[in-house]
């Protein structure tokens, strides 16, 4: 089968990179005016590293802001860890770039959303007849937008 160019892949590993960047300037010189973040991530992710009453409370996805009080952001390659308050409870978060669903800025309307795939989904011959001839075209998958208004204050 010929190699094929992973667009897919390479945007996600491109849209990380903007966060790792963006967030690497916050935590140099904090939030410059009204930017702010909700950045939605997998709690189930093996290297999400939560307090275990937040894993109870958000067992499949967590949001979180990033506006008034945070601390302690630190940026790597891989991903970020961030102090947050949680009813006047400090608790260090320690998310993974991989991890994350979406990211918004909703202060200049920005958002970015990653798709999630199913191991199924990346198989090449889901048939199992070991060839990919008699294979139906997979549908074209519509684009998600990200609405910004589920995230402003009434």
């Amino acid at each position: 089968m010929a190699r094929g160019i992973d667009y897919g892949n390479l945007m996600h590993q491109a849209m990380r990179g903007l966060i790792r960047q963006v967030l690497t300037e916050v935590a140099d010189h904090g939030l410059p005016g009204a930017h702010h973040f909700f950045i939605t991530f997998d709690t189930t992710h093996p290297d999400v590293k939560i307090a275990d009453w937040l894993r109870a409370r958000y067992p499949g996805e967590m949001t979180i802001v990033l506006q008034h009080w945070f601390e302690n952001l630190i940026v790597e390659e891989d991903g970020f860890t961030v102090t947050l308050n949680f009813g006047n409870q400090p608790e260090p978060l320690i998310v993974p770039f991989d991890a994350l669903r979406t990211f918004v800025d909703p202060s200049v309307e920005f958002g970015l959303r990653f798709e999630q795939h199913d191991e199924e989904d990346d198989e090449d011959d889901d048939d199992g007849d070991g060839d990919d001839d008699d294979d139906p075209p997979p549908a074209p998958r519509e684009a998600e937008v990200v609405r910004l208004d589920r995230f402003r204050k009434p």
